[in-house]
């Protein structure tokens, strides 16, 4: 008896590094991973970029995905996101373009806006703010949690850093939208420079990756894709308080384009799924520890065991900081787990659901996202 159709998932992989491990452990584990989640039936394999993290070795993820391309056959591969101020477009055009010629018909391109702010009093962009209405709600059975700053007044000095390494500078990110249409104009043939020359960039000119714009809030990269009539990635993992109004603005400045006549939606979410929910839990400790470390500005830290978690407890501040992630974070057995997601998907309306996953045994990811995968239907 043939399945019925079923909303499509796909995997949204960091490489974390869990303590006691190597970075080149880490991105091993993300091949291997590739490769089930083929195996598995999810869609689309895309790989996050994260910098100065020693818990997280996903900072090259142009690279990655070649490697991930290479480790499999038919599953799509891409970034989510890009950050476009990290890059010059040409550099963007020509990483694609080389991975799509290879590799056509498999691969993806999602734009990503964050950068400095203007100011060290303005929110990162993709930040949700604090609101003066900071009370959690449920919407249709769907958490949506009241919004955490992230950093405080000053920026770490590692988010700093970071910037300054990458060359970037405070409103860089004003250049968003002239950046994707660059871009997107390699590909195309579109692309003129400011006196009216063309421009061929090789191998990027022809080829037809998918294009997508990834946003938290609802503000300029959610407004920015439905002008373009550009899929849009919506962001539930890392910043669940701004994920309705995002897809809310996107769906209003939608306009049909040549690649896509309606809105499309796929939305992210943290998800862990064991064999129970007791084995479940006991696996997801060391998670608010690892939220924490990006949160409060010192960067990603190897991922604990569910042992060594224990030692690490945290105060009540920094409970506080991570509250929405650990609320958020979709973890039980199979069945639970299946059924919150489909909450999720009824609740945003998501062509499409993107799954994050991280357990301090590659094994256990492994894992998790295979009893998903049969849970739903895959």
């Amino acid at each position: 008896m043939p399945k019925h159709s079923v909303t499509p998932l796909s995997v949204l992989d960091l490489t974390p590094v869990s303590a006691g491990q190597t970075p080149g452990d880490a991105l091993r584990s993300t091949l291997a991973l590739a490769g089930v989640a083929e195996a598995a039936g999810y869609s689309r394999y895309w790989l996050a970029e994260h910098h100065l993290n020693t818990g997280v070795a996903g900072s090259a993820p142009h690279i990655l995905a070649g490697l991930v391309a290479s480790a499999t056959k038919t599953i799509r591969v891409g970034t989510a996101a890009t950050l476009l101020g990290n890059y010059r477009p040409l550099q963007i055009a020509e990483s694609i373009g080389t991975l799509a010629a290879v590799f056509p018909d498999r691969v993806d391109l999602g734009f990503g806006r964050s950068g400095p702010p203007k100011s060290p009093s303005d929110p990162a962009p993709g930040v949700v703010p604090p609101t003066d209405t900071p009370d959690d709600r449920v919407v249709d059975g769907l958490l949506i949690p009241a919004p955490r700053p992230i950093f405080g007044a000053v920026l770490p000095r590692k988010f700093r850093l970071q910037g300054e390494l990458l060359g970037r500078f405070p409103g860089d990110t004003d250049n968003f939208e002239n950046d994707v249409q660059d871009i997107i104009g390699f590909f195309t043939g579109g692309y003129r420079t400011r006196h009216g020359e063309e421009v061929t960039a090789t191998p990027a000119l022809g080829q037809s990756p998918q294009f997508w714009i990834h946003g938290s809030t609802a503000g300029p990269s959610a407004r920015l894709a439905g002008k373009l009539g550009l899929p849009f990635g919506a962001n539930y993992h890392v910043a669940p308080a701004g994920v309705l109004d995002s897809i809310a603005e996107y769906r209003a400045h939608f306009e049909p384009s040549a690649s896509l006549q309606e809105p499309q939606v796929i939305v992210s979410a943290d998800v862990l799924v064991a064999p129970d929910e007791h084995q479940a839990q006991r696996l997801a400790r060391g998670y608010a520890q690892w939220v924490h470390g990006i949160r409060s500005g010192q960067g990603a830290l190897p991922y604990p065991s569910p042992e060594d978690a224990l030692d690490l407890p945290l105060d009540a501040d920094a409970n506080d900081l991570v509250k929405d992630r650990v609320d958020t974070r979709l973890v039980g057995d199979p069945h639970q787990v299946r059924d919150k997601l489909r909450t999720l998907q009824r609740t945003t309306g998501a062509q499409e659901l993107l799954i994050t996953t991280i357990a301090h045994d590659p094994a256990d990811r492994q894992s998790s996202y295979q009893l998903l995968a049969e849970a739903w239907g895959l």
